[in-house]
């Protein structure tokens, strides 16, 4: 089955910065879409961002358009999601995922999504 594995999370203080990584096994990513979602205690999973197979076209969520980046890298197994100015809101397990529909514009519901990693923790102090 397809699996994916998160990184780059960590502690960090209000206006710092974090880039996490999402690598899926073999090159399943070259031809999928995928996103980035997220999950703060007491709280249902959210939407953060998605990105077509393409790379073309992109979704954020509101709360975080202008501070954060999703991206594929050269290596078109890799996905990243840059954040800048985070605040203590932004505090939550992290969560790639993969779409085998290559929904465009990209899904921003997690049903659209089949495939998902295991989270990343990012903490924002104040």
């Amino acid at each position: 089955q397809v699996q994916l594995v998160e990184s780059g999370g960590g502690l960090v203080q209000a206006g710092g910065s974090l880039r996490l990584s999402c690598a899926a096994s073999g090159r399943t990513v070259i031809s999928y879409g995928m996103g980035w979602f997220r999950q703060a205690p007491g709280k249902e999973r959210e939407f953060v961002a998605a990105i077509t197979w393409s790379g073309v076209n992109t979704s954020y969520a509101d709360s975080v358009k202008g501070r954060f980046t999703i991206s594929r890298g050269n290596a078109l197994n890799m996905v990243y999601l840059q954040m800048n100015s985070l605040k203590p809101e932004d505090t939550a397990v992290y969560y790639c995922a993969a779409d085998p529909k290559r929904t465009v514009p990209p899904g921003t519901k997690e049903e659209r999504y089949d495939y998902w990693g295991q989270g990343t923790q990012v903490t924002v102090s104040s």
